[in-house]
């Protein structure tokens, strides 16, 4: 063989994955939240026996956040249920992309 003919047998030729887009049902949404923890300050007064004299002091305050930063989505797509962590809650449907790409195997035949 030719140097040319021997790079031409050792070149593989990679099929282009074919795509197209649908559309699963969902059967669950779960918020993931992430949690902050902060504190403030707040006066707290009782009132002293007598006069309208009240007794003050300042206190914390424990606070905490919570805020979804994702949503675990179960959905169910041909029968096959699967589970996804995305960025935005779907609603009833979710937009899926479905690639389909060949399997070539290393070995050549003639």
């Amino acid at each position: 063989m030719t140097v040319p003919a021997v790079a031409a047998a050792q070149e593989r030729l990679v099929p282009a994955e074919q795509v197209r887009y649908d559309y699963a049902q969902v059967l669950s949404v779960q918020p993931v939240y992430q949690v902050l923890n902060a504190s403030t300050a707040r006066e707290q007064c009782r009132p002293l026996p007598g006069s309208a004299v009240r007794e003050c002091r300042e206190v914390r305050v424990p606070l905490e956040y919570r805020r979804p930063i994702a949503y675990d989505v179960d959905y169910t797509y041909r029968g096959v249920k699967y589970r996804s962590r995305i960025a935005q809650n779907p609603g009833r449907r979710l937009r899926i992309r479905i690639g389909i790409t060949p399997v070539v195997s290393a070995e050549v035949r003639p």
